[in-house]
Order: structure tokens, then sequence, then C-alpha cells
């Protein structure tokens, strides 16, 4: 069976799976599954791949990966190759902007350049947006601020020019800064800018007050514009194209649930029960998709129109090729509000994959969610090991396990240290904080 970088480019590097296993072999205590996968990092992750990447994926999967090993582990040969990728990133940033291109050549070329398939050759907003934890901790741990200083210089362009209707488009120009169209969807394309955007704050030790403002400016936007309630009483994010609302939420969209959860805790205390109401509202909303499929597994999107209710009403919608996201938001929400109801909605989770998904060599993605009859598509995406595995784990382990005041996960979930106040002031990096 094929491993995925969900058709992304590794640009010539290989084992993703095992880059993005790393820290949850080490967390679940899979001692010698780990060690077979360090020495595999240490002898022959070849950092050096002459063909095309995708900045956003090395940086969450290989860049990400490193980082959380190291930062788990203490073992220095994570983070030197997690610094020495982060600098082969660099050269993508060599726009009139410095908003980063979506492709990058890992080579001694360092050339970039942009997606074909994206708009007039623009940059991704959650593929630019989708940096900055990766980069704060590389400065940290090098001591170079050149990480740290192109992702500020992102956030500067994005505080600097107009969002319509306070909302963040996904397509952007990295030569002229300008939106190139008003496509909005806290899905893909968009998804984990939001994210960084708390995340960013939250990994601080809240000292990151640009990034709260932003964070809660934007989901004030969304909730104006884009949050909706169907006609049988589910919260849904609708996406927005230019003002026309497409009643569609995709399965990317349901980490928005925890995202919301974790950022619940501004200010008064009727806001930060407005904001975990509107969680789990969410987070019900993307379990009816799982519960109302015959496998108990969500499709790819699902619609609010033309009398559906949380179900794919287009056969290309129907596929689930092993996402976290559902899964995600029920631990975030079982943190932070202890109803059981969450790990029985992530059981059910478990129960599901391991009828419909579980195969011989691992586990694959189904082509349709509402047929029993599973059509297996052959394909164990490395995120089900990053993300899927590592977060039911967590849904089930006590919350001190990588407990949420010390850590933030990136949007791979690879868990980072918060960066506490005292350890900047004594120039310091956070103590190896290994769990038991």
């Amino acid at each position: 069976m094929q491993e995925s970088l969900s058709g992304a480019g590794g640009g010539g590097l290989r084992g993703a799976s095992i880059v993005d296993s790393l820290d949850t072999l080490y967390i679940m205590g899979l001692t010698e599954e780990y060690k077979d996968a360090k020495e595999w990092v240490e002898n022959s992750l070849d950092l050096n791949g002459n063909g095309e990447a995708s900045l956003f994926e090395v940086n969450i999967r290989y860049v990400g990966g490193l980082l959380s090993a190291y930062y788990l582990t203490g073992e220095e040969r994570f983070k030197r190759k997690a610094v020495e990728l982060g600098e082969k990133l660099l050269p993508a940033f060599n726009t009139p902007t410095g908003i980063p291109r979506g492709v990058i050549n890992l080579g001694s070329s360092g050339t970039s350049w942009s997606w074909g398939w994206a708009s007039a050759g623009s940059s991704i907003l959650a593929e630019f947006g989708t940096l900055h934890l990766e980069f704060v901790h590389l400065t940290e741990l090098s001591g170079n601020p050149i990480f740290a200083e192109k992702v500020m210089n992102v956030r500067k362009l994005l505080n600097k020019i107009e969002k319509p209707h306070g909302l963040y488009p996904n397509f952007l120009s990295p030569v002229s800064g300008n939106w190139v169209q008003h496509h909005v969807s806290i899905g893909g394309l968009g998804d984990s800018f939001y994210e960084y955007l708390i995340k960013s704050y939250l990994m601080s030790d809240k000292t990151d007050e640009d990034a709260k403002r932003m964070y809660y400016s934007a989901l004030e936007a969304i909730e104006t514009n884009l949050v909706q309630k169907s006609p049988g009483g589910l919260t849904y994010l609708a996406e927005w194209r230019g003002g026309i609302l497409d009643h569609k939420m995709g399965h990317l969209a349901c980490f928005s649930g925890g995202m919301i959860g974790i950022g619940a805790d501004d200010g008064a205390a009727e806001k930060r029960q407005h904001y975990l109401d509107l969680a789990a509202q969410i987070t019900h909303t993307c379990h009816e998709s799982y519960d109302r499929s015959a496998t108990k597994l969500g499709p790819e999107a699902f619609r609010f129109d033309s009398g559906a209710e949380a179900t794919a009403t287009r056969l290309s919608d129907r596929y689930y090729i092993l996402r976290p996201e559902v899964i995600e938001s029920y631990m975030y929400m079982w943190r932070l509000t202890h109803d059981p109801k969450y790990r029985e909605w992530g059981w059910e989770a478990v129960e599901a994959l391991e009828q419909h998904c579980r195969v011989e060599a691992g586990f694959s993605g189904i082509r349709d969610v509402y047929s029993t009859a599973a059509s297996h598509d052959n394909m164990q995406q490395s995120f089900f090991l990053s993300e899927t595995l590592k977060y039911l784990y967590l849904l089930f382990s006590d919350d001190d396990l990588l407990s949420l005041e010390d850590w933030v996960f990136n949007t791979e979930a690879h868990p980072l240290p918060i960066i506490h106040k005292s350890c900047l002031q004594g120039g310091g990096t956070q103590e190896k904080a290994a769990p038991e």
C-alpha cells in the first residue's frame, strides 16, 4: 500500500510517514518502532532532493515533525535536521512582497514558483499563513532571527491590506500583495491560517497581542458572514464567494470546533461561554456528518442546501481518506469540557476505522462512506499516523499527557512547547518535557 503526501509534492524528500510518526511513536511508548524511525532519520533522510516541494507540506510535516521529536526527546540530530531543512525553505520568501511562493526546489538552486492551479500565480492563505509556529521555534533553536522575521513580515502585509468584510480571501499575489479573488473558506485553502493565529498567541505564553487581535477580528467576521444554522438546527461554516454563500462545509473545516474551543478564554465569562457553545455546535455538526453515513465515517464535504443536512450530495465528495479534523475537535472539546460524549464519539470512529479502513498492510481510505461494501483507495496518508491516531490516543489519555498548558500542536499535530516568558527573559529555550 502506498503512503501519501496528499498529492503535495515531497520534492525528493522520502519518508513522510516516518518523520510524521516520530512523535506519535514516542508518545505511545512504541520504543522499538521509535528507535527504528530515529535511525532512519539519522542515516537515510536526505534533505538534498532536487524535485518540486510544497513549502507548506515540508514545513508542517518534516520541519514540524523534527522539531517536536527534538523537544520531546532532546535528540540533537532532530534539531540539526530541522534547522537545515528550514534554511532550505527560505528562498521561497524571495518575492517583491515577502509573501512566499508555494513550491520550492530544495536543491542548490532554491528556485520557487506558484502552483500551476493557483489563480493568477497567487500564493495560498493556508500555505503562507501556516509557517509561524515552526519558524518561531527555528529562530529559538538556531539563534538566527531570519526565520521569525520572515513570518512577521507576512503578518505585517496582511495587517496592512484591506480585508473584504473583515475576511481573508484564499488567494494573494506574492508580487503585488493584493487579493486575487474573493473566495473565503475555513476549510481547504484557508483553514490553518486562522488556527496559527490563535496558536501563535497561545505559544507565546499569551504575549503575542498582534496574533490575538488578528484572530478575534477574523473570528468576528466569520461569525457575521459565514456561520449559518440549518433548518434542522445544525450550525455550520459556509464558504463565501464574493458575497455569495456556498452552503458547503468540508471535512477540513471540522478542525474549527477545536480551534474555537481553545480560543474561548478571551475576556468576559459570557464571551468565553459563547465561544465554547459555538465550538460545541460545530463539533456536533461534524459528528452528524459521520453519524448520517452508513460507515459512521464522514465524507470529504457535506452540504446544507436542497434539503440536504450534513450529507454529501455529490459523488465526488463521498470519500474518506483517514482525515483527523473531526477527531481533533473531539480531543480538544474533551480536554475543555470533559463531556463524555466526545469520548463516545471518538470510540465510534475507532470502531468504524477498524471495520471499514483496516487492511492487511495498515489502514486505507474508502471511496464511499455511504456504502458498507468498502472500496479501498489503497492509500495510507501520513497524517493518519501523525494526527488521526495521535488525537485518538490523547482523547483517551489523561489531560497531563501533552497538557494544553504547556504545548500547542501544529496543524499536523506535532506538539511544540509554549515559549514561556521566563525562558525568553533568560535567553534559553523550553526545557525538554518528554511525557512519562
